[in-house]
This record gives C-alpha cells, sequence and structure tokens, in this order.
C-alpha cells in the first residue's frame, strides 16, 4: 500500500468515548498498519494475505470474544470503530479483509452452539479461516423478508436450495453463515441461519462479481445443498433477528470505515495543497482552498461525534446488560448514514483539490473516490438508515 504524506492525527483518542485499552490499541495499530505492504492488484490474493497478516499480528483477536480466543471479553463496537478506522486510512481492502472476519463470524458468536464456536472463532481470531455472512439475494437486499431461498428439513438434516447474491469473500471463504426460508410462508419470521462450509457439495461459489473497487464478491449457488442438523445456527425460525442482531453490531463500524477513509483524504489534501504552486504561490495560501479545508474538518468531526456515540452506547449497554433499544439501532443509523455520506463529501472535495491529478488512476484519492462509494449502500443503504432514524424519531414524539 502507498505510505501516507503524514500519520493520521490521534487527537480524537482524547475524547471521553474512550477508555485507556481503546488508546493503546488504536496507538499500537498505527505504526504496525503504517509498515504493512501488500501488492493489492489481485483482490482475492490480497484479501487472503491481508487475513494472515491481520491474524498473526493479533488484530482479529478483537473480531471474537474471550471465550473462543479474542482480546476481549465481549464484542467492542469502540474497538472495531478504532481498529476499521485506522484501518482504512491505510488501505481499504485491509478494512473490508478485518471486517468480513467480525461480520462473517458474527452470528456464531452471538448465537452459535458450544462445537460451532469451537470449530470457527479461534479459526477466525487466528486467521486460520475466512469469513463470509450470506443475507441477500438478488431479489431480496434491503427487504431480507422477501427472500426466495429455503432450507427444508431432511431425515439427517437440512437441504439448501437457492441463490445469495453481493456475498463478501464468496469464493474465498472457508465458511458462511447463511440464511434461508425455513417457514416460506411466514417472512421475515420463517428464517433461520446455517452454517455452510465452502467445500460443502451442492455449493457453487464460482461466479465472481468484478466492482467499481475491487474485492472479492461472488454469487452463491445452492443446488440441494445438504449439511448436517448441527449447522443450524440459533433458533428455528430466529435468523431475521440474528441477522439484525450481528448487523448492529458492526453498522457503526462501517462508519469507522468511513472516517478513516475522509481523513486519509483530508491528509492527501492538505499534502497536495501545502507542495502544489499556481499563481506565484501554493495551492494552500489560497483562502478558496482554506475554506474547503475547513469544510472537510468540520464534515469528519461532525461524523466522528456520531460515531463514537454509537459505538460508546452499545459498549455501555452491553456491559450494564440492558437489552437493545431503538435508540440504539438509530443511533448506529446515524453514524452509519453521516459519516459515509460526510466522507463521500471530503473525498469528492479532495480528488476536486488535486484537479487532472485527481481522476489519474494510480493516485490515493482516485482509488478513495472508488473505495467510499460502495459504503454508501452496504449493511443498509443511505435511504434504509434515514426510514429507521424516522421511525424512530416519530416513536419518541407520540
Amino acid at each position: 500500500m502507498a505510505s501516507s504524506p503524514v500519520p493520521p492525527s490521534t487527537a480524537h483518542l482524547a475524547l471521553p468515548f474512550f477508555d485507556d485499552a481503546h488508546r493503546a490499541l488504536a496507538r499500537e495499530l498505527l505504526p504496525w498498519a503504517a509498515a504493512q505492504s501488500v501488492d493489492e492488484r489481485d483482490d482475492r490474493a490480497a484479501c487472503r494475505d491481508w487475513v494472515k497478516r491481520l491474524g498473526q499480528g493479533g488484530w482479529l483477536r478483537y473480531c471474537v470474544p474471550a471465550s473462543s480466543g479474542g482480546a476481549l471479553e465481549r464484542l467492542d463496537s469502540r474497538a472495531l470503530v478504532l481498529l476499521r478506522e485506522t484501518l482504512a486510512f491505510h488501505s481499504p481492502l485491509a478494512d473490508f479483509a478485518f471486517a468480513m472476519q467480525g461480520l462473517g463470524s458474527g452470528a456464531i458468536t452471538l448465537a452459535g452452539s458450544a462445537s460451532q464456536q469451537s470449530n470457527y472463532l479461534g479459526a477466525v481470531a487466528g486467521g486460520d479461516k475466512i469469513a463470509a455472512f450470506a443475507l441477500s439475494e438478488p431479489d431480496a437486499g434491503s427487504d431480507v423478508g422477501a427472500m426466495a431461498m429455503q432450507a427444508v428439513s431432511t431425515s439427517d438434516g437440512w437441504r439448501l436450495t437457492g441463490e445469495k447474491t453481493w456475498i463478501s469473500n464468496g469464493g474465498i471463504a472457508d465458511f458462511y453463515c447463511v440464511f434461508a426460508k425455513t417457514d416460506p410462508n411466514a417472512g421475515s419470521r420463517g428464517i433461520t441461519a446455517f452454517v455452510v462450509d465452502a467445500n460443502t457439495a451442492g455449493l457453487d461459489t464460482s461466479a465472481h462479481i468484478e466492482v467499481m473497487a475491487p474485492h472479492p464478491l461472488a454469487t452463491l449457488r445452492f443446488d440441494g445443498c445438504t449439511v448436517p442438523r448441527e449447522a443450524q445456527l440459533g433458533e428455528l425460525h430466529g435468523g431475521f433477528k440474528l441477522a439484525m442482531r450481528t448487523l448492529d453490531i458492526f453498522r457503526a463500524s462501517v462508519a469507522g470505515a468511513a472516517l478513516g477513509m475522509a481523513r486519509r483524504a483530508l491528509v492527501e489534501a492538505v499534502h497536495h495543497a501545502s507542495h502544489r504552486r499556481m499563481f506565484g504561490q501554493m495551492l494552500a495560501d489560497f483562502q478558496l482552498t482554506q475554506a474547503k479545508l475547513g469544510e472537510m474538518a468540520a464534515l469528519i468531526d461532525s461524523a466522528a461525534l456520531l460515531t463514537y456515540r454509537a459505538a460508546w452506547m452499545r459498549d455501555d449497554s452491553e456491559a450494564r446488560g440492558a437489552p437493545a433499544a431503538g435508540d440504539l439501532t438509530a443511533a448506529a443509523a446515524m453514524a452509519k448514514m453521516c459519516a459515509t455520506e460526510n466522507a463521500s463529501r471530503v473525498i469528492d472535495m479532495a480528488l476536486q483539490m488535486h484537479g487532472g491529478l485527481g481522476v489519474k488512476v494510480g493516485t490515493k484519492v482516485e482509488s478513495l473516490y472508488r473505495d467510499i462509494r460502495s459504503l454508501r449502500i452496504y449493511e443498509g443503504a443511505t435511504e434504509v438508515q434515514q426510514l429507521i432514524i424516522g421511525k424512530s424519531v416519530l416513536r419518541s414524539q407520540t
């Protein structure tokens, strides 16, 4: 990965949302991330490399609880946010590799049997197994209840038939947490989760999907794919709630990744403006440039406060043993919406400031421009976050 002009600021670590353990984590990760050099021209090979490195570095231990070899007693949203923010600053693909280890195994952490947790979570933490989360379908993205894939009970297990698409780590994962209809007539209340190993007969992961910012994505086809009874993950018909609980944990961390990309764009913009001579002075000397940099900094800080608040709220709720509440979901939605939208604006302004150089393939702001776009869509598009927030506002006012 290309080295950054200057290290990112760590001033935000002084905010009261974090404790000393979080600050130590971020400061230890910074030099490690800056020292990595991965050839990312082949996204699939690069993701495998990143998972291996992240596992060896001990960073994937934050994707699982201490009972399964994790670094902390439970999944910690603030740690996830800081990890993704730092990794995304240096390499969005490194962030992707880290995030998918957590999201892909999160349902096992939340609802897996002792055997499932033993078989998968330690290997995830060590970077020995690559995880994937298989929820979306061609006609069931935001509308999860519309999924068509079915799981039919057999004498010795379950037979899965259907298709999943836009699956991150598709084709390189060692296992998939798959969601299917076990009651076709019950909508979202008829969904059950399963753990499916990549080498299971009847599972075809060869249909790779190429996207504007290369990441390993694929369509999964299940053609009478048979799994044993113990592959069921969590309660029968409890898959929808399990999927939403998993996404709730990691939604604020998507905002963290957006922050990392936005911070990198600001660093690149400041570096360029301070070195680009124009009309007898530096680009940074123009008031218009200073105004744009100020706007970028304010957009980043406003998103950061929402992101850190959402992560703190979830961690505080978990520590108190309080049940998940609607305000936590709304806070995560605000963070995800604002951070991804603000980061898109910041990166666009940084690219504009670079002029023609900004659209040259291979420059950092050009790759950031492509990398940030998908964050406004995956794990709940901006429009879905707006609906979540709006419904929460209506409930709070009645």
